[in-house]
């Protein structure tokens, strides 16, 4: 029988040990989730005696981790804008960038409703579904947002967070590819789309190599197919309003081929772009 001391420091070990670079953190995630605990109790109460079996599950987490499998897929969980979001390895593990999408996408929407516009929203690629239920949880003006995705499996897991966190009953969850199973025009569409390019891949972290959905990550060569699709595919369709905003997360080296796209589909359109925490270009605004 160990403590919680004892316990911590032999999972820091460990981890350390197979070059975890988070090893102390990852260690009081993975200890506090199997006890069920705040990381503070960990702590709080060190000379806590944990039972054979939370000794043998947080070891049989800290050896996973060991391998690579990230904390969130783990857990089964990840904070992401104050809230806390159920994903596994059927999405991607929400990233503190896409927060600046849900920053924009709000400040658009109170704008809207400020001049008495209630604005209809669609989130497409929904994934975990954080970006909807995000919105949703923190803009109770707006009456009902859709959220599409082309992977089922994805939707399953958007529609277990809308439950979580009680707007199940003002987000349509839509199954389809991009723009097609949107019912009506829209004022506000958000996206992050796969935009990393195969030729990239050797530049992501393993444990995103090895454990996140390709599906959600790579957009061919250049990370750009499914924007290029996307944005023709808009430009054709007839869902759009006078006003729409558009909002994507980009890659970092797609500023300039995106804005001589969307220049030649709309001459007129206002671009913008907005920079995530390292400085790089990562959310594009189109005003149409």
């Amino acid at each position: 029988m160990t403590t919680i001391r004892q316990t911590l420091e032999q999972g820091i070990l460990t981890l350390t040990k197979a070059g975890q670079v988070n090893a102390r953190l990852d260690a009081q995630v993975l200890l506090s989730h199997t006890l069920h605990i705040e990381r503070s109790a960990l702590y709080a109460y060190p000379e806590r005696i944990l039972t054979p079996e939370q000794e043998q599950q947080f070891l049989t987490l800290i050896e996973r981790r060991s391998h690579g499998e990230p904390v969130a897929y783990l857990t089964g969980h990840k904070e992401f804008y104050g809230l806390d979001f159920l994903v596994d390895k059927r999405v991607l593990i929400p990233r503190p960038e896409t927060e600046l999408l849900v920053e924009a996408a709000l400040k658009v929407c109170r704008q809207m409703l400020a001049v008495g516009r209630t604005p209809v929203v669609a989130d497409i690629g929904t994934g975990s579904g954080i970006i909807p239920v995000t919105l949703a949880v923190l803009e109770r003006c707006l009456p009902y947002l859709y959220a599409s995705d082309i992977s089922a499996d994805a939707l399953e897991v958007a529609f277990l967070n809308c439950q979580r966190h009680h707007v199940e009953d003002r987000i349509r969850l839509l199954h389809g590819d991009l723009l097609a199973p949107l019912p009506e025009p829209v004022d506000i569409l958000t996206a992050n789309l796969p935009y990393v390019g195969t030729g990239e891949t050797d530049d992501l972290p393993p444990d995103v190599r090895a454990y996140e959905p390709r599906l959600a990550l790579f957009s061919g060569p250049d990370g750009l197919d499914l924007l290029h699709r996307f944005f023709t595919g808009l430009h054709e369709s007839r869902k759009l309003v006078q006003g729409t905003v558009v909002l994507l997360e980009i890659g970092y080296r797609q500023r300039e081929p995106l804005t001589r796209l969307l220049h030649e589909i709309w001459p007129q359109a206002t671009i913008s772009f907005i920079k995530d925490y390292a400085g790089w270009d990562r959310l594009l605004q189109v005003n149409l």
